[in-house]
Formats: structure tokens, C-alpha cells, sequence
């Protein structure tokens, strides 16, 4: 690939942790699918001599750079003065930007502010690029051998400005590369483990280039192959996705942006069936991951949130006898809550959740992670024991438990 990109984030914010960067890792995924991958990603603090700094190792390293950030009312937004500085150029007032953000203001019904004025300053050689979902133009311009764009840091206004904008301009150069990025989502297993089944594809400087990242228990497979022609490139992807698939079975659960909910929704629907939910330490959690999902009323009749011993006897009719002889985190307290769920409900499948999920409240025979998951259908009730790390926290134990709960139906599904 003949193309290649810098990325960089401007704002003290991102730099003291006050905020998190999730435009460059946004911007490197569009970008490859363009055939231009990125070379670096830098963010930097609200410093003039440092942004220019940077933006001239940009312009004389890459054929295309992005910047966001720094193009706002105040003084502490300096992108602007670093690009003039960095072209050896002056700033000017650009009337038609100027009038842009007045407008902007006067269809909210409000007065513009003065400090407003400098959001309409570009570098004399300058392309303004309009900001349609926002107050603040963007900028395009030359400098050394790279055509660089900045754009607002608002994530909404700077994916609608990069396809309004840059993607188009980018498609246009020559030089670009053809690439195919595909990815799988997978719930089940550990990365490692997922790693070692795959190992051979994984391998360094091979194309396809295979890799893993894990987030919040679900392991993505990546995969990005570079060919001739898209069409080359396509089918050397489609080859890779194929293989993972056969290797991974049924751990693999979607691609792209599948979620485990919306892939569940998905099922329920062609099948024309109802599930249901009864969640204590989850809280409500696995009914939010299910209604997340649009158009989800079709297939979600609703649930229960028995906290307490009291509402598992009075809501659900779980007998206290049995929450008393068993505890309300067990086997069968899971088990009587997916039957009564779904018997209430009267829904094709209910999903129960019960267990520890910490900080306090674990003994040495039922420790903080331990829970037990239920699925009730038709054909009876399957229950999971799931011992999560005492290392995870009280969050990540609650998001795991529902997930691990939406997998169980999922693969409870794939059967149907």
C-alpha cells in the first residue's frame, strides 16, 4: 500500500485522562478500509510549538493526515494558528464561515457569542470545510506532502465531516491500497485459548493479517487482507473468515457489529418466539442488553428484578423453604426462578440470574463471582455455574453474567 496515514487528537483532556480518544481508533478503522492504513496515532496537549511541531513530522512523513480537536471558540483551541504556523501562512476571516455559525446560533434562537468569531479564522491557502452538525468548520490544506484535515472533536460531528469529506477526497488519490477488513465476534472462551486454534493464520507479516483483541468477554478476530484488486482482496478475507469460522464453531456468534443481543433478537424472530428475564444481582442488566436492541418488543415480554429473598417468595413465588435450604445464590434457586419466570410470563424461554457479585457478601463456600445462570424452555431447565474472578470487579462481574446469559440462549437457539 503506497498510502499512508498520521492521526492526531488534540485536547489537554485527552492527555490528562478527563476524556477518552475514541476518534483515532474510529478514523484508523475507516481509513484502512480506504487502503490507506495508519502510520501513528499522537495526541496532544492544548500546546501551540507542540501541535505545529507534530503537524510538520506529519507533513513530511504521511500522504494523509486527520486531526481532531481544537477548532472551538476559546483560547485554548489552537489548531488553527498551529496549521498557518506550520504552512508559514497568516490566519484570515473567512465571511462565509462567519455567516455558517451565525445562522448556526439563530436557528437555535439564540445570540451568537463574540469569542464565536474565531471559529471562522482559516490559514490563508485553506479549504473550509462546512460544518453542517455543528458550530465549528473544519479545515483542509496542503502542507509539505500531505493533504491534512481537521476536523471537530465532537464524535457525531466529525464522522458526518470524515464522510462528507475525507472519505470522498480519499478515494480520489491514487496510490491507495486494496484492502478487505473483515471481523468476527466469539463469546465462550479465554483469547488465548482462542489464539492457540488459530495460531497458524496469527502468523507475522502474513496476508491476510489475523489478529485478536478482547473487550468486556467477547474475543474479536480481525482479519485485513490487502490484494491487486478489491476483488483480490475480498476473496483472500472471505478465505481467512471461512477457516476461523470452521475452527471456532459454534464460540463464533456474529460479525462486524453483532452484538450477542441483537444476534439473540435476530433468532428469536425468524423463529417467532418470546423470552423472558428474572435478574437479582444483575439488576435489570440483561433486560437493558435485550430492549437495547431495536424493535425488541417483539420478542421480550418483560422480566422480574427480585432482589431480596421477600420479592423472589412474593413476585416470583420461589418458596421460602427452598431460598432458606439452598440459599438465594444456588442451583436450584436459578432453576425455580426460570420456571416461574417464564410459567408467569408465558414466554417461550426465561433467562434467571442469581450470585455474589461483590464487593462484600461472599463466604468460603459461595465466594464474590460466584452465580448460577438458568434458561427454561419447554424442554426443561439448564443451569450454569459460572465462578468469575474474585479480580473482577462488582461491574464487569454483573456485565459477564449477562452476557454469559445471552450466549446460553444464543447457542440454546442455534439448536432450535
Amino acid at each position: 500500500m503506497g498510502l499512508t496515514a498520521d492521526i492526531i487528537a488534540m485536547g489537554t483532556e485527552l492527555t490528562t485522562g478527563a476524556s477518552v480518544d475514541t476518534n483515532s481508533a474510529w478514523l484508523s478503522a475507516r481509513l484502512v478500509e480506504l487502503g490507506v492504513p495508519t502510520r501513528r496515532h499522537v495526541t496532544i496537549a492544548d500546546d501551540l510549538s507542540t501541535i505545529v511541531r507534530e503537524v510538520r513530522e506529519s507533513a513530511q512523513s504521511a500522504r494523509v493526515v486527520v486531526m481532531t480537536g481544537g477548532l472551538g471558540p476559546t483560547a485554548d483551541d489552537m489548531t488553527r494558528e498551529a496549521l498557518a504556523m506550520a504552512a508559514d501562512e497568516s490566519l484570515v476571516f473567512d465571511e462565509e464561515s462567519f455567516k455558517a455559525i451565525a445562522a448556526f446560533y439563530a436557528s437555535l434562537g439564540r445570540q451568537m457569542p463574540e469569542t464565536n468569531r474565531r471559529q471562522a479564522m482559516r490559514p490563508a491557502s485553506a479549504e473550509v470545510l462546512v460544518n453542517e452538525w455543528g458550530t465549528a468548520p473544519g479545515v483542509r490544506i496542503r502542507i509539505g506532502g500531505a493533504d491534512m484535515f481537521s476536523l471537530p472533536g465532537v464524535p457525531r460531528e466529525m464522522k458526518a465531516m470524515f464522510a462528507a469529506y475525507v472519505g470522498p477526497a480519499v478515494e480520489a488519490m491514487d496510490g491507495r491500497g486494496h484492502v478487505s477488513v473483515r471481523v468476527l465476534r466469539t463469546f465462550g472462551t479465554g483469547e488465548s485459548n482462542l489464539a492457540e486454534q488459530i495460531s497458524d493464520l496469527m502468523e507475522v507479516g502474513r496476508n491476510p493479517a489475523v489478529g485478536t483483541t478482547a473487550s468486556e468477554g467477547v474475543i474479536s478476530v480481525r482479519v485485513v487482507a490487502s490484494g491487486d484488486s478489491e476483488d483480490v482482496a475480498r476473496r483472500l478475507a472471505q478465505n481467512d473468515i471461512d477457516e476461523v469460522r470452521k475452527r471456532l464453531g459454534v464460540l463464533v456468534y456474529g460479525e462486524d457489529d453483532d452484538s450477542l443481543a441483537s444476534v439473540v433478537g435476530k433468532r428469536l424472530t425468524e423463529l417467532g418466539r418470546t423470552v423472558s428475564t428474572a435478574e437479582s444481582c444483575t439488576g435489570g442488566l440483561l433486560g437493558t442488553m435485550l430492549t437495547d436492541v431495536p424493535g425488541s418488543s417483539a420478542y421480550y415480554v418483560g422480566g422480574f428484578i427480585p432482589y431480596s429473598y421477600e420479592q423472589k417468595n412474593e413476585s416470583l413465588g420461589i418458596p421460602m423453604a427452598l431460598i432458606k435450604e439452598h440459599g438465594a445464590v444456588s442451583e436450584p434457586c436459578a432453576e425455580a426462578m426460570a420456571e416461574r419466570c417464564r410459567a408467569l410470563t408465558k414466554s417461550d424461554y426465561a433467562l434467571a440470574i442469581t450470585g455474589i457479585a461483590g464487593p462484600g457478601g461472599g463466604t468460603e463456600d459461595k465466594p464474590v463471582g460466584l452465580v448460577y445462570i438458568a434458561l427454561a424452555s419447554r424442554d426443561g431447565v439448564q443451569v450454569k455455574e459460572c465462578r468469575f474472578s474474585e479480580r473482577m470487579n462488582r461491574e464487569v462481574i454483573r456485565d459477564r453474567s449477562a452476557r454469559t446469559a445471552l450466549n446460553m440462549l444464543r447457542r440454546k437457539l442455534c439448536e432450535a
